[in-house]
């Protein structure tokens, strides 16, 4: 069995919330389910959400130049690729015969 070394940044920060008791015992089962502890668990997760709110691709901004030309390449009619076409339009493997 090979082994790995692994680097973990220290945890520095303490973080403190205050819950009901029935959550508490959700999110304790929930942990319990996915083999970590609570910290874990509710770190994880909450890094998961943060990360899908922060990194959010649907919002950006760009200037007026580049927002015109993006504007401008959605308008555009689609380009004709034949081959894209034939792949699209011929049965493929997992239609029924």
């Amino acid at each position: 069995m090979k082994m790995v070394a692994v680097t973990r940044k220290a945890r520095e920060e303490r973080l403190s919330i205050r819950i009901t008791e029935e959550r508490k015992d959700l999110i304790a089962r929930a942990a319990k389910k996915e083999h970590k502890n609570i910290s874990d668990f509710v770190v994880e997760n909450a890094l998961s959400a943060a990360e899908s709110i922060v990194y959010d691709d649907a919002n950006f901004e760009l200037d007026k130049k580049r927002r015109d030309s993006f504007v401008a390449a959605l308008d555009a009619p689609p380009r004709s690729i034949p081959a894209l076409r034939e792949l699209l339009t011929k049965p493929s493997i997992f239609d029924a015969k």
